[in-house]
């Protein structure tokens, strides 16, 4: 069947239900606009269902291994049925990925439900641009229609990146989407890639008893992150067994009888039971209409936007993984509110890569926001640093921390925090402080005068702050 739809003054067509379309969705709908939402699987996209939330509910039953782990040296006796130490504390594998994806499924039926609650029809299926104005629509049941639109979201977001020389199969060599119908723990775990979804795996799988190795094309894991945090993460993953192969590129994987074998483009081989290919991802952006409605993208199929989420066709905006801008949800949200904002003529502000907040969900967190270690390199004479290890904070000590640091850094002369960085369990939630001193612009002596609770792992923010103030 085919069908134009009578066209509304503050249409607006979302195609793709994540973190971008969802949250512009929400946006547009209390604006007043008619929104219709395209999403082919389920809302929330491949960060609810696939990604972000499964990845980190396997992280945080891997935390509470962990944490069970150096229970041991907080005195706890974890013992068994004839009162000796237990040393048989495994993971459910199993268990664990039912909840997972029992997790991501009720997460996708809240943002379905919160959607349709605020007035925006969801449509299960796929949309095309056909130009400028009109979306082609293909329903899951064959249903295909037109969609005439005064705004257009694109928020299509990512897929795994393949290596022709590795093509998971689901079974033994798997992408990050794949993990989750695993019913046991890997014998032996090669994580191919040392980003940030490398890392995070790496850690976990070796948190719940799998034996992991982490091939790393770099000198060092995490590329692109804090220098002294990534040297923290490397110093802990290989003092907890894992074995780091630095300055090695996987050249191909294959399957053997009982496992895969991963040769390296130096010409070593390791061999293991299940490969976990973390190489990146590419944009959801062909077949998608891009070059008839005038859209550009560029040499990596991202879609080009500025910092209210336009396209280069006035009224087609973008949102997420799709953009390349950066690969967080939080990011993408934030787009898909702005170009929302932006298109229905609310007061906006455009997007500030600087005040971005980000984690790496490791075993101990990383947490950063702002200013960099490059940056100070880059302005040293402008720019004043502290670093504070966790291991002197007497919270810290009390739970057992001996691994992470509180970093900041502030403008010299005015004091304002530019920037920070925090090692440690809970990093996440403990880099707020910096967040909001850097999106307010506060000084270190601002930061320095806030109480805090005695003993806590965030007293060491304020010390930070303190050992940066200039007696002027």
């Amino acid at each position: 069947m085919n069908t134009e739809f009578e066209s509304t003054a503050d249409r607006v067509v979302i195609i793709g239900g994540g973190p971008g379309g969802y949250e512009a969705a929400l946006v547009a709908a209390q604006l007043g606009a008619d929104v219709m939402l395209i999403e082919r699987y389920r809302c929330g996209g491949s960060a609810v269902v696939t990604d972000v939330v499964p990845s980190k509910s396997l992280i945080a039953t891997a935390e509470m291994m962990d944490e069970i782990n150096r229970s041991g040296g907080l005195g706890i006796r974890i013992t068994d049925h004839e009162d000796d130490v237990a040393d048989n504390i495994t993971a459910d594998l199993k268990a664990v990925n039912e909840r997972i994806l029992s997790l991501a499924d009720a997460q996708a039926n809240d943002i379905y439900e919160g959607l349709v609650r605020s007035g925006v029809k969801v449509i299960q299926g796929t949309g095309t641009l056909v130009d400028r104005d009109h979306v082609k629509v293909v329903e899951t049941g064959g249903t295909e229609y037109t969609l005439e639109a005064s705004t257009i979201l694109l928020s299509v977001g990512a897929h795994p990146r393949e290596l022709p020389s590795a093509k998971p199969d689901g079974e033994r060599i798997l992408s990050w989407t794949q993990l989750y119908h695993l019913d046991e723990l890997p014998e032996h775990l090669i994580v191919v890639g040392s980003g940030v979804t490398g890392a995070e795996f790496a850690s976990a799988y070796r948190a719940l008893g799998t034996e992991v190795t982490l091939v790393s094309s770099r000198e060092k894991v995490l590329p692109g992150q804090d220098e002294d945090a990534a040297d923290v993460l490397e110093f802990v993953f290989r003092n907890k067994g894992m074995n780091v192969l630095s300055r090695s590129r996987a050249d191909s994987v294959t399957r053997t009888e009982n496992g895969v074998e991963v040769t390296l483009a130096d010409g070593r081989r390791v061999e293991g039971s299940h490969c976990l290919m973390a190489v990146g991802s590419i944009p959801n952006t062909e077949d998608l209409g891009l070059k008839s409605a005038g859209v550009k993208v560029n040499e990596a199929g991202h879609i080009v936007v500025d910092g209210v989420s336009r396209t280069s066709r006035s009224g087609v905006y973008a949102a997420g993984d799709c953009t390349g801008v950066l690969p967080l949800a939080s990011v993408a949200a934030m787009q898909g509110r702005i170009a929302m904002f932006h298109a229905l003529g609310d007061a906006v502000q455009p997007l500030k890569l600087r005040h971005v907040a980000s984690n790496v969900f490791t075993a101990p967190e990383i947490a950063t926001v702002g200013f960099t270690q490059q940056n100070y390199r880059e302005n040293p004479t402008d720019i004043d640093t502290v670093m504070l290890p966790l291991d002197t904070n007497p919270r810290a000590k009390m739970l057992g921390i001996k691994d992470g640091f509180v970093k900041l850094f502030a403008r010299r002369g005015s004091g304002s925090i530019l920037g920070g960085v925090v090692v440690g369990p809970r990093a996440s939630e403990l880099i707020l402080p910096i967040t909001m001193a850097v999106e307010n612009r506060l000084t270190v002596d601002q930061l320095s005068a806030s109480f805090v609770v005695y003993p806590s792992v965030s007293g060491s923010l304020t010390e930070a702050s303190r050992k940066l103030h200039r007696h002027l």
